[in-house]
């Protein structure tokens, strides 16, 4: 059944414009999907979904494919336009619960991984998750610092990646030591006189890439914990390559 809402008061209408915030999302323990290619993805990856909202011609368009024990919520043009942060909304959303989202411990980690090191540009993390999604890695920790899985942006930029590999926020320090006292490689990617050429590792089944801050790349206590650090040979004049661009490289190179 769904339930029309018309006013721009109502309770649940607040609770949702609330959860592109930290606080918001916290208070609700839900976070927003924003545009039907999200909400698709969640729903054919058969995510918990607490509610899907959206216009009446929206609503009536996805109908069909709605998981049918999801409360669905019709809003009026006006209020859509409220919900999000989309430059150009498209008038449809779901809210999902935070518990939800996938959880490993570094000890039981199984195939290749991406640590991002304070990575904090939206649309590098979510072209390295998609990227990582292509290249079949079994997930991304977000380590200290780096911008939640669960901004609007972040989101957006994941394009439904985020659903098809295990995402984690944690410490990087316990799960590089974790890694390599189970004798799983972990590659840093820094310049320095111990580097070594990406191409010249061999390929992994199992084990990481760690990624730094697009300014200041890894941290210094990071990279004294890697089993060895990678550099990727620059031939014209660029001073350095952007870090979602590396990122890919190295890891179709040791995973892909």
């Amino acid at each position: 059944m769904r339930e029309k809402i018309t006013s721009s008061q109502n309770k649940r209408v607040k609770q949702w414009r609330a959860l592109t915030t930290k606080k918001g999302r916290k208070q609700t323990e839900t976070y927003l999907l924003e545009g039907w290619h999200l909400v698709q993805e969640a729903i054919k990856a058969k995510q918990a979904l607490t509610a899907i909202m959206g216009t009446a011609e929206q609503l009536t368009a996805h109908a069909a494919v709605f998981p049918p024990d999801v409360a669905t919520f019709e809003l009026t043009d006006s209020i859509a336009k409220t919900i999000g942060d989309a430059n150009t909304p498209q008038g449809i959303f779901a809210t999902a619960p935070l518990a939800e989202t996938t959880s490993v411990n570094p000890q039981d980690a199984q195939g290749g991984w991406l640590f991002l090191d304070q990575v904090q540009d939206p649309g590098n993390i979510g072209t390295m998750v998609r990227t990582a999604d292509a290249a079949g890695l079994t997930g991304v920790v977000f380590g200290l610092g780096s911008a939640s899985r669960y901004l609007p942006k972040v989101l957006r930029s994941m394009q439904g990646s985020q659903f098809h590999i295990q995402l984690v926020e944690d410490d990087l320090h316990e799960w590089i030591q974790t890694f390599t006292a189970r004798h799983l490689p972990v590659y840093g990617t820094n310049l320095d006189p111990q580097a070594k050429d990406y191409r010249d590792v061999s390929p992994l089944t199992a084990g990481a890439i760690v990624m730094g801050n697009e300014g200041n790349g890894m941290a210094p206590d990071l990279q004294q914990l890697t089993t060895r650090n990678l550099y990727i040979p620059i031939k014209g004049q660029a001073e350095s390559l952007n870090v979602a661009v590396a990122a890919g490289i190295v890891m179709f190179q040791l995973f892909g």
